[in-house]
């Protein structure tokens, strides 16, 4: 593939369609790597905008590093309001649109004529049930299983890992036009964090249940008895945080769990810097942006092997170690807390791996595919020109 040169894009208008941003309390992985896809583009001459759901961490209009935030509506009605001001022209001319499909679609296919990339972080199969049970649910999956594939058919895609792909294939999308470009890891911030003296977990996610924060509290609950000074803190907010409350409480480990809460870059680097482990219990991950983030600090991750993304954001046995359910979630925990020289060695097998992906490549794949698009070609590349 050819090498992009700085003007590719220059007068070209580029607009994603996202549910959330950055300075969303909610935001997390996801909408680090559409910006971050944004930024690179703006590098490359491009105009990018991003339509996302509005929140009262941020202004209604702004520009931020060359990149236009339109916040609208609540994280429903962005879909309603998206499809709208793309039909009303709101975003004057427009080149290229990028659909960040969390689950369901901005269908941007109905409301413009002109090329349609749609960004797919992991495939919701599991988490519909999760997230709302009933009806509503298998609607979505529906949607996410028939409407989306159909609508979007002639349309170039983006996973973000092998797994995701394979998900998209199962569902009908053709393999020939989905291209993998992998997420990256940023240099941390210097913090001057010793690890503490206590074993010491850590969770990064937002709370939702679907992200089973629940598992790491009965891990702890679990290790006390034999680690009687062991600590997790749990760093992201999210409608679910009552209920975690509640659950710790009840769990009888409300006194060694520490709810952060919504916290600066450099306070959750503070956080990851002084842990000794990890954990991600998540059902599904497209990638798992937190775990090179921890891996940055040499701390190694325990995640479920299930979740898709991680078979390749972690190397098993070498930078973290992949599990099959809760039981086996917490005595992975427990050999890690106990063995100090499997610890370390994880630790730095998990900092190897976080600068495997950097987000200079990321974002000039990214680059490479959206501008194979706008010269009418559909691509099967797998994170392109990639080491």
């Amino acid at each position: 593939m050819q090498a992009l040169g700085p003007a590719s894009f220059e007068g070209r208008h580029v607009v994603f369609f996202n549910w959330r941003d950055t300075k969303n309390p909610e935001g997390g992985g996801s909408e680090r790597y559409v910006e971050t896809m944004a930024r690179g583009l703006v590098d490359h001459g491009a105009r990018v905008s991003i339509f996302c759901a509005a929140h009262d961490q941020a202004p209604s209009d702004h520009v931020v590093d060359g990149v236009r935030y339109m916040r609208r509506g609540n994280h429903l009605e962005i879909y309603l309001f998206g499809l709208w001001a793309l039909l009303r022209r709101r975003f004057g001319r427009i080149d290229l649109v990028v659909d960040v499909q969390n689950g369901l679609p901005f269908f941007t296919r109905l409301g413009t004529r002109k090329p349609v990339v749609v960004l797919v972080h992991h495939v919701h199969r599991e988490q519909w049930p999760v997230i709302f049970p009933g009806l509503l649910g298998k609607i979505g999956w529906w949607i996410e299983r028939r409407v989306a594939p159909f609508l979007y058919r002639r349309s170039q895609y983006i996973a973000v890992s092998r797994a995701t792909r394979n998900e998209l294939i199962d569902l009908g999308v053709s393999k020939s036009r989905i291209a993998v470009v992998h997420n990256g890891t940023a240099t941390p911030p210097v913090t001057h964090v010793a690890k503490t003296e206590h074993p010491s977990l850590v969770v990064v996610s937002r709370l939702v249940p679907h992200k089973q924060i629940e598992h790491a509290i009965d891990a702890v609950a679990a290790l006390r008895e034999g680690h009687p000074d062991v600590r997790l803190s749990i760093v992201g907010t999210g409608w679910w945080e009552d209920d975690l409350y509640k659950y710790a409480a009840e769990a009888g480990v409300g006194d060694v769990v520490t709810f952060e809460g919504f916290v600066s870059e450099q306070r959750k680097h503070e956080i990851l810097a002084r842990s000794w482990v990890m954990l991600l219990p998540s059902i599904k991950e497209g990638w798992g942006l937190v775990i090179g983030e921890a891996g940055s600090h040499g701390v190694p991750t325990v995640a479920y092997a299930s979740a898709g993304g991680t078979r390749e954001s972690i190397a098993h046995q070498r930078s973290g170690l992949l599990v099959l359910d809760a039981a086996e979630m917490t005595e992975a925990t427990r050999r890690l807390l106990e063995d100090s020289e499997l610890r370390e060695r994880l630790g730095a097998g998990a900092l190897e791996m976080s600068r495997t992906f950097s987000w200079a490549h990321s974002r000039e794949s990214f680059a490479h595919v959206l501008s194979d698009v706008l010269a009418g070609r559909r691509v099967q590349v797998e994170d392109p020109d990639g080491p």
